[in-house]
Formats: C-alpha cells, sequence, structure tokens
C-alpha cells in the first residue's frame, strides 16, 4: 500500500512540473544559482602586450645622429722665429661637445692634416730660409671650411698659403676631407659611384665643359681635367652638388687663380651608388 502510494505521488509531482504550476515556466531554461561571493580584482587585470618600443628597458627607435650633439669649433696655432724669420698660423678646426671615441678619431685626423702641413713647411721653406732675410721672411698660414655636413657626413676644406723669402709671389694649395663621422671613417671619391661606372670620364666632361667657357687660357691647361685620380683629389659635397677644385697652375695660369667647378647632383643620376655618402645630398 505505501509503495502505491509513493508512485501516485511521484506521477502527480511530474505531471505539475509539465504544467508549469510550481511557478516555472516549461518553455524557459532554469536559471542556475549567482554566486555572491567577490572575485578578486587582480583576477580581471590583463597585462597588455609589449609593442617592443624597448628590449630590456632600452629604447630601440632610431638612435639620434652624433654630429647632433656636437659643434664644430677653431683651435688657434702661432708661432713665429727670427732665426729664420717666418710666421706660422693656422685655424684648426675640432668637433666639441662628445667624448665618442669617433669624435676623438675625427678630430685626430683634422689635427694631423694641419701638423703635416706645418712640418712639411718648415722641412721644405724654412730649412733653406736665408738668414738673414732676403725681404720679409717666410710665412704659412692655414684656413679651413665647411663645405658640407648632412647627417653624420662632414666635407672639410682646408686653403693653405705661404711664402717662401726671396719667391716672386705666394704660393696657394689645397686639401680636402670628407668623413662619415658614424663610420668614423674617410670617404673616397670612388665610393660615390657605381662599381666599374665611368664617374672619371662624367665628371671631367662636366669641368672641361665649364672651364672652356672661362677667360683663363684653358686651353694650354685642359690636360689638368682629364679623367685621372690624381687630377680629382681635391672634392667636397655641398647642398649645390658636387664640388670640384682646381688648385693654380692645374686647369690655368697663376694669374687666373685657382678655379671650382660645381656639378649638380642630377646630372649625376645613373651611376650614384647606394648606399654611399650621396645619398643624404640627394634626398
Amino acid at each position: 500500500m505505501k509503495i502505491k502510494n509513493i508512485f501516485l505521488i511521484s506521477v502527480f509531482l511530474v505531471a505539475m512540473l509539465a504544467c508549469g504550476t510550481l511557478g516555472v515556466p516549461a518553455s524557459e531554461p532554469i536559471t542556475p544559482p549567482i554566486f555572491t561571493q567577490p572575485i578578486p580584482t587582480n583576477a580581471l587585470t590583463f597585462t597588455a602586450i609589449p609593442t617592443f618600443t624597448s628590449v630590456a628597458g632600452t629604447d630601440i627607435s632610431p638612435a639620434p645622429l652624433l654630429s647632433q650633439a656636437v659643434t664644430m669649433q677653431s683651435s688657434p696655432f702661432d708661432e713665429s722665429g727670427s732665426a729664420p724669420v717666418y710666421t706660422i698660423t693656422a685655424q684648426i678646426p675640432s668637433l666639441q661637445g662628445s667624448d665618442d671615441p669617433r669624435v676623438s678619431t675625427f678630430n685626430a685626423r683634422l689635427h694631423q692634416i694641419a701638423q703635416d702641413q706645418i712640418d712639411q713647411f718648415r722641412n721644405d721653406v724654412l730649412s733653406f730660409a736665408s738668414n738673414p732675410p732676403i725681404s720679409t721672411g717666410g710665412f704659412f698660414d692655414l684656413q679651413y671650411s665647411v663645405i658640407g655636413q648632412r647627417g653624420d657626413f662632414w666635407s672639410i676644406k682646408f686653403d693653405i698659403s705661404f711664402y717662401s723669402d726671396g719667391a716672386a709671389h705666394p704660393a696657394h694649395y689645397s686639401l680636402t676631407l670628407n668623413y662619415d663621422l658614424e663610420a668614423a671613417r674617410e670617404v673616397t671619391l670612388s665610393a660615390l659611384f657605381l662599381p666599374d661606372s665611368n664617374y672619371l670620364e662624367v665628371i671631367s666632361e662636366h669641368c672641361k665643359e665649364q672651364l672652356s667657357n672661362r677667360d683663363i687660357a684653358f686651353d694650354g691647361f685642359s690636360q689638368g681635367a682629364d679623367p685621372l685620380p690624381e687630377n680629382f683629389q681635391r672634392w667636397n659635397l655641398s647642398n649645390a652638388g658636387l664640388v670640384i677644385t682646381f688648385d693654380e697652375y692645374q686647369v690655368a695660369p697663376y694669374a687666373a687663380g685657382p678655379q671650382v667647378v660645381v656639378i649638380p647632383l642630377p646630372e649625376l643620376q645613373g651611376i650614384i651608388a647606394s648606399p654611399s655618402a650621396l645619398d643624404v645630398f640627394v634626398q
């Protein structure tokens, strides 16, 4: 009798659930219980993915150019003597503002150029000077100019004047230094152009065209602009283009003075190497 009653009660409950009479519609899912225990805040915190702007806390964005930290300054040099009579003056360039070894190397090269020319004057002129002097004695003077500077490329020109006591007139000559400060090395003219290119012929042609239009008696000195490496040792880069300097007597008589030819860089397109020091000037 008890088993029968339990069975009847079970059937009744199932029927009630099916009809929704217990207050929960048969067509809706039963909502799971809601837990009121708070979730720790740190469990909801997400760490952002790094953007690779640093490695071990070090910024790897492009480093500022070394040249931005320095300035070019002059150091005067003065020397004189009475037996023989002479004076030596010079303005020696150097970069100031950084103790980077590359700056020190560049400064050492600039100083070496100046010192070599002073020593040459002492050995080749003063050692043969008359004592007492024939006229006013000898002199030597060195000046420099920054012809071009872009990025970490520096293009320097040295202008030297000297006089040997008793000579008819002073003499003048120039030297150039083209330097990649970032790489700490000198830049050669050939490094600007594609391998096996005819860059000397192209440069020579442009120079001869300009020089032939000047009233400097170039026809008698034209071999000084022939496409030979020794004829184009004095060159600089500037915003105006490739600057070629011919010292007195090279492409004109002394009275005409030194000659400077500027070749715009677009006229050299097609033979320019890349990468090269020219990249920063053709941008």
